[in-house]
């Protein structure tokens, strides 16, 4: 029979999706046939799973983690923040539709069902299979037709492992209080908690830790401080933009605008791990700076709205004298649509707003469409001369006198745009900086060297360092009972 174990937080962001994947690791590094799951995600993040879906980001990587094959069943229900419009829903891996947030409330029972399905597809095979919650079972506001959290672990009758963050402050009443205002039948379904980012003397939290038992009943299943090697793990959420810092004083710096849908921003990890690179994130009240010698614009959930506030920071103004003074600019999927002359959405898929002037880099126009390109790509730089893989998921069409100029061939046909003197490019592929020796091209063409041999490799290898380090951190009862089914 297949075990099954949720790892839920008090809050968002305390850590559970690099937690999931470096269990995930130990289990498989074990021999087990592990699997990940999330029920619900939220997200722009997102990834094209091998059987030919979107799921999140987090979700694909955990099943890296897993060494199994990534599907739209761990997780099969995606939310994608868009405009006024809401959120677009992803279920199974296929577009469902939109709502606004109090829609989708209503809309949450009648979910239920395509999750426990493929959580039924998930465990087939499985020897374990680790589930992630979203947000906070505490949220009792959302708990009626919940399938996120308590809803779906009280359905599938999947015990619950409590995860707070300690670096944040409060995480005693965060745990207290999550005890205290659940209701019976939830509570009961929590085997345990973690605390995790701790940083210093662990035992300095010893008297914490009784004091939680006091109040909970529940048992510490461990004290996890900061994981070293998470660091080199692609990020899920936007917020760890937030706390990226800059001014290293490296041989380039790359600026990249925060939009505030931005998405996939994870296609700029590997550049963050390049040595002789500064990857400086410009957030909302800030300037492009004028010593960057590459711009890139990011993929966008809504590209229209996106390029409204890129405008209202003034970005505009800034990308325009970046480009006289002779930098370089690449933009990603939404990114690239706002690079052309125009950006067009006549049916109103983004938003109310049905046209605006694009940024006039390149000689291009986008047209939204219904119809969504969702694909794992082959693909080849032309600029370059060599071999990239990436993945496309995007709405509309571009067409143009610069889409002539082709910076990449997708499958053996183009994609993209270029202008005359090749300093702005744009594509609608995503990973393309994954790709190392693209990566290795683009960094000699501003006289650097790239100092990452093997990007890919490198986030393998610190998922086995992620799951070394649990394993010395989480107590011996609780992986014994995860990992050999003792009772």
């Amino acid at each position: 029979m297949t075990r099954a174990i949720m790892l839920q937080g008090t809050g968002s962001d305390v850590g559970k999706s690099v937690l999931v994947a470096g269990l995930c690791r130990l289990a498989s590094n074990r021999g087990l046939k592990v699997a990940p799951f999330k029920p619900q995600n939220m997200s722009n993040n997102a990834a094209v799973s091998d059987d030919g879906g979107e799921i999140g980001r987090a979700q694909w990587l955990q099943a890296i983690a897993a060494r199994v094959p990534s599907s739209v069943h761990m997780n099969p229900v995606l939310l994608k923040p868009q405009s006024e419009v809401g959120s677009q829903i992803i279920v199974q891996g296929k577009v469902a539709g939109q709502a606004r947030g109090r829609d989708y409330q209503a809309l949450k029972p009648k979910l239920m069902d395509a999750v426990l399905e493929s959580f039924s597809i998930v465990e087939q095979g499985a020897d374990l299979v680790i589930v992630e919650g979203a947000g906070s079972p505490a949220e009792i506001n959302l708990r009626a037709g919940d399938i996120a959290n308590m809803g779906f672990a009280t359905r599938a009758g999947v015990p619950v492992v409590l995860v707070g963050d300690i670096d944040r402050g409060g995480v005693i009443a965060s745990l207290v209080g999550t005890h205290a205002i659940l209701p019976p039948e939830d509570r009961a379904m929590i085997a345990g908690y973690i605390i995790n980012k701790f940083r210093g003397d662990v035992s300095l939290f010893d008297d914490g830790l009784t004091a939680i038992g006091a109040f909970t009943g529940w048992p510490c299943f461990g004290v996890v401080t900061w994981l070293k090697a998470a660091g080199r793990l692609p990020a899920e959420d936007s917020v760890v933009l937030e706390r990226r810092l800059a001014g290293r004083g490296r041989a380039l710096k790359i600026a990249v605008p925060v939009l505030p849908r931005i998405a996939n921003f994870d296609d700029l990890d590997p550049l963050a791990q390049e040595p002789e690179v500064d990857l400086v994130f410009v957030r909302p009240g800030e300037r492009l700076p004028a010593d960057a010698g590459l711009i890139i614009l990011p993929g966008s959930k809504s590209t229209i709205a996106d390029l409204r506030d890129f405008r209202m920071q003034g970005w505009d103004q800034d990308l325009a004298r970046h480009r006289r003074r002779g930098g370089q600019v690449i933009g990603i999927c939404g990114g690239y649509q706002m690079l052309g002359q125009r950006v067009t959405d006549p049916l109103g898929i983004e938003g109310s707003e049905r046209e605006i002037a694009g940024l006039g880099l390149l000689d291009i126009e986008t047209e939204m469409a219904p119809e969504k390109t969702v694909r794992n790509s082959s693909a080849h730089s032309t600029v370059h001369d060599v071999a990239l893989s990436g993945y496309e998921i995007h709405l509309g069409k571009t067409t143009g006198a610069d889409c002539a100029r082709a910076p990449v061939l997708i499958d053996g046909r183009p994609d993209g745009a270029m202008s005359a003197d090749g300093r702005v490019f744009g594509t609608y592929l995503h990973g393309l900086f994954s790709s190392d020796a693209f990566r290795r091209a683009l960094l000699a063409d501003f006289g650097i060297s790239g100092g990452v041999e093997d990007y890919r490799a490198s986030v393998d290898a610190a998922l086995d360092d992620v799951a070394s380090e649990l394993e010395t951190m989480l107590s011996p009862d609780f992986l014994s009972r995860l990992l050999d089914g003792a009772a």
